[in-house]
């Protein structure tokens, strides 16, 4: 499945009930989700087997993956159940150096003789391949940890909830938004549980337990009389929990500002109040009247400005990107090395500080270790507007002379090989007291944006258009109406340095991307973006609905 079809089932999720179980493993039934799998031990035993065999055939590093990847995905459309789908995939990858270049071999014939033989045949791929090669790997080192183990923090395993509980929930969350306007609605669950085995010829062997969740949906209002319809997707984030977050806590529901008849959520979700809630902004969308085109000064809240984060900051500063090992697949970075290297490349304005992560609590980027071993750190990308660093792992870090990785390998399952990967990448909240609606106070002709839309970007990650969810006017201080058809154009840098005004840290949330694709083959990973509610101004928007 290509990078734009995973964005597209993460905004709306209709696709995903058409996803075979075999693109994940291999079909299951609940109960077995709910296996417990290989102990530790047992794990251990089998990745000396590889260390040792790979040893032997003459590779100087050598990383195991024993891989348990379990998934749940449910998927309803009003009334009923479309799809349901329970999935395993469990193996042994294995990457060796070898002759100073990479191989990699992975099995599912989890004995000691399938590992061993997956193993030789990573150190012949290696050595096939070091003809080929120019100069050696270089590995930034890494110190061994000994044996540890590491869980996301939930409160209650997903996957230990009755399938009938959870669907009921989506059933409920549908009824709402049909009693409340609704013409159509689809609502979604996927689960997610990473039970990963690492060790290495560093002296590591690290048992990680992973957990992500994310309930969505999408409502349709028409009006059939002017052939017009408009939706309104779900207000969630997928998040690093189990399932707690769909507790719905009332003192994890922020207001939105003064006119907007908002509610956002951080870390608990209440998908009924949000259907009923979108089922309303749908209906009152059919009426809202198209934008003017123009100059405005946008507020964009954190369920819109993560996928701009995600696409302007963080896959232009990936270090494979960059370098063009990514050329082929989405196109390569504006934020080249020369620009990093002359410290002072305004990426943005002087408020603008840009973090990278895998230690956020909730996020989707959360772990102990990745799939490298190295632990989870964060590091600034963008300090005081200033383009400072990128994301690099092991083998990345001499080029650009850092000493360590930043910890941001990963890779989809126990079958694909690691990469560089999106860590989690947020923007620092202001300093200063700021609600949105004292930002929206000073505001005299603006727009405030709820929720992600379309969107495009160049091969360079510079040129842009992005949509939304939701856009309500802003006129002298207040928000006056909602708006239909609106989209802001600019370019990456252009967009940064308009930054103006940030939120504090009361209004910071999450937002998530469950699918983000990369590489070829294509994999998938989960990432999280930070930030509060957010004001840029002068800001080009175009009017989508008008026929030229």
């Amino acid at each position: 499945m290509k990078r734009r079809d995973f964005i597209h089932l993460s905004g709306l999720g209709l696709g995903a009930m058409m996803l075979p179980g075999l693109a994940f493993g291999k079909e299951v039934s609940p109960e077995e989700l709910m296996n417990p799998g290989l102990h530790a031990a047992a794990k251990k035993e089998l990745a000396d087997v590889a260390l040792q065999a790979a040893r032997a055939k003459g590779a100087t590093y050598t990383d195991v993956r024993i891989g348990r990847y379990l998934r749940q995905f449910l998927f309803t459309r009003e009334k009923n159940v479309q799809n349901i789908t329970n999935a395993e995939s469990f193996g042994v990858g294995i990457r060796v150096i070898a002759d100073g270049t990479w191989g990699f071999a992975a099995t599912d014939d989890v004995t000691k003789e399938g590992i061993a033989k997956a193993a030789e045949t990573a150190v012949a791929i290696a050595k096939a391949n070091a003809r080929l090669q120019k100069e050696p790997v270089e590995l930034a080192p890494v110190q061994g940890v000994g044996e540890v183990n590491w869980k996301t923090e939930i409160e209650k395993n997903a996957f230990e909830i009755p399938v009938k509980d959870k669907i009921d929930l989506l059933l409920k969350a549908n009824n709402a938004a049909m009693d409340n306007g609704a013409a159509f609605v689809t609502s979604n669950l996927f689960m997610v549980n990473e039970q990963k085995y690492f060790a290495s010829t560093d002296g590591s062997y690290i048992d990680q337990d992973i957990h992500r969740i994310w309930p969505t949906f999408s409502v349709t209002a028409v009006d059939r009389e002017a052939g017009v319809f408009k939706t309104r997707d779900s207000l969630s984030a997928p998040m690093g929990m189990g399932y707690e977050y769909l507790d719905g806590l009332a003192s994890e529901k922020t207001e939105g500002p003064a006119g907007s008849n908002l509610v956002s959520y951080r870390n608990s979700y209440d998908i009924v109040e949000d259907a009923t809630a979108a089922a309303k902004h749908a209906t009152e969308k059919l009426k809202a009247k198209s934008v003017n085109p123009g100059k405005y000064d946008l507020v964009l809240d954190p369920d819109h400005l993560g996928l701009t984060i995600h696409e302007s900051v963080g896959h232009p500063l990936e270090l494979d990107r960059v370098l063009g090992y990514e050329a082929n697949y989405a196109g390569t970075s504006f934020a080249t090395l020369d620009k990093w290297k002359s410290g002072d490349f305004k990426y943005g304005s002087d408020i603008v500080n840009i973090v990278a992560d895998r230690t956020q609590d909730h996020s989707l980027g959360k772990v102990a270790f990745d799939d490298e071993g190295v632990e989870a750190k964060e590091w600034d990308l963008i300090k005081d507007g200033v383009l400072v660093n990128y994301q690099a792992i092991r083998d990345q870090a001499h080029i650009i002379d850092e000493p360590e990785s930043h910890g941001c390998c990963y890779a989809d399952n126990w079958n694909s090989v690691q990469f560089q990967r999106m860590p989690n990448v947020s923007l620092r909240p202001g300093e200063d007291k700021l609600s949105s609606n004292d930002m929206i106070k000073d505001v005299e002709n603006g727009i405030y944006i709820v929720g992600r839309g379309s969107y495009s970007i160049d091969q360079q990650r510079y040129n842009f258009q992005f949509g939304g969810q939701l856009f309500y006017e802003i006129k002298n201080g207040e928000i006056t109406g909602m708006l239909n058809d609106v989209a802001y154009q600019s370019n990456t840098q252009e967009f940064w340095n308009s930054c103006v005004q940030i939120c504090d840290k009361d209004d910071y949330r999450l937002f998530g991307t469950f699918f983000d694709g990369k590489g070829q083959p294509s994999q998938v990973s989960a990432v999280s973006h930070g930030s509060s509610t957010t004001r840029f101004n002068g800001v080009n928007v175009i009017n989508t609905g008008r026929n030229i």
